[in-house]
């Protein structure tokens, strides 16, 4: 017999069947942030599955869509415009009108907005729950004390008692994530979700004509991704005087990684892409390299493999991206620009084997298909419904 859910949709809702699910995320409409492109991702595929989707975030107004304003707090607002992202201000009117006749609010990250709407949800007996998809690291790299690791496990502490305590479902993109957490005495049940490929992110005929070596890298150009170490890499290679890199992605560190680029024989391409053109790009390189110091998954690095190309991966103990790596070849010392280069000129110089491997790699991705993770995603989503069910209070 089903269950009751306080303030939910359907008292006597079936699980299994469609959901009303609430969204709650700072910026929505903006394509320069992974965090965004997942919510939008299941957004959609959870509405092909057959559930409706509601969305609290700032940007323009549209079917399903709650918007509330930017909230512009001057010293964070210095540092979030640097990184492209929008801190949204609450509205209560509007969250209680998106919530009202829910079945579940999720929250994706730790600000005001996510924070208010959870209590909000709580008065309302809806229940609720969360992901963590921004890494301590992303905040202490960009004011510079990416290397104290005294300030991120704060950040960690910070999270876990100013929202994440509140939950008993929470959304990690990794497993590497999942132990970050555990190791930080969060003692929420930790679903560990990929971010998603989409179908479109597959091997494809290439359209380059030329002779050089095309190296690309995606991701947001600032501190903790390290493109400067890719730069010096490529200068040290034994191909250096043939190697082309390609920085796709857009960040505070453009003008810095530009400088540095002039000394290379072919100054790196910098450019933001629609998707169509990423793709078109991805199939046009050699390699791809995820030199991240930091980093929770790497969507960017699995939809390059995805399409075939080999990576060089960084072995940071910050960073989950190694996981995609199939052997030792694919990863380098992390911050160390002379193994990145001893990896590069391997590849490089055997054409055959990184032929042989860009098949394996394009098969390994199968398991973090959209279609996989959306359905894990759902199943998660059903667990927190069920659960606040058994218990009579908000998940």
């Amino acid at each position: 017999m089903a269950g009751k859910i306080p303030g939910g949709r359907n008292q006597d809702l079936e699980l299994g069947g469609s959901m009303v699910i609430t969204f709650v995320i700072d910026m929505y409409d903006v394509k320069k942030n992974g965090t965004t492109m997942t919510a939008q991702r299941f957004a959609h595929y959870l509405q092909q599955l057959g559930h409706e989707i509601r969305v609290v975030s700032t940007g323009d107004p549209g079917p399903g869509k709650y918007p509330v304003p930017q909230w512009k707090i001057p010293i964070v607002q210095h540092f979030s415009s640097k990184q492209s992202f929008i801190i949204a201000k609450p509205d209560d009117e509007q969250i209680r009108r998106a919530i009202e006749g829910s079945d579940l609010v999720h929250l994706f990250l730790p600000f005001p907005l996510e924070v208010r709407a959870y209590h909000i949800a709580r008065e309302m007996g809806i229940p609720c729950s969360a992901a963590f998809h921004l890494q301590p690291e992303n905040i202490t790299y960009n004011i510079h004390m990416g290397r104290w690791r005294g300030l991120s496990d704060f950040v960690y502490y910070l999270f876990r008692e100013y929202f994440y305590k509140n939950f008993e479902h929470i959304h990690c993109p990794s497993y590497f994530m999942a132990e970050q957490l555990k190791a930080h005495g969060y003692k929420a049940k930790l679903h560990v979700i990929s971010n998603g490929i989409i179908p479109e992110f597959c091997p494809g005929q290439a359209t380059r004509q030329d002779e050089l070596i095309h190296i690309l890298m995606v991701g947001r150009l600032s501190p903790e991704k390290r493109q400067d170490l890719l730069i010096k890499a490529a200068g040290m290679s034994r191909h250096a005087e043939k190697i082309q890199l390609h920085f796709a992605g857009s960040g505070p560190w453009k003008q810095m990684l530009a400088h540095r680029g002039k000394k290379l024989k072919h100054p790196p391409v910098f450019g933001f892409y629609s998707k169509p053109e990423l793709i078109e790009l991805i199939r046009s390189c050699d390699l791809y390299v995820h030199a991240s110091d930091a980093e929770s998954e790497a969507i960017a690095c699995l939809e390059a493999i995805a399409c075939g190309l080999v990576p060089v991966i960084s072995d940071s103990k910050l960073s989950a991206t190694g996981q995609f790596a199939l052997d030792e070849r694919s990863l380098f010392h992390a911050g160390d620009a002379a193994s990145l280069a001893e990896q590069i000129d391997y590849w490089i110089d055997h054409p055959e084997e990184k032929a042989r491997m860009s098949s394996e790699y394009a098969k390994s991705t199968e398991k973090y298909r959209i279609e996989h993770c959306v359905r894990e995603a759902e199943t998660m989503f059903e667990e927190a419904v069920r659960d606040a069910r058994g218990t009579g209070r908000p998940a």
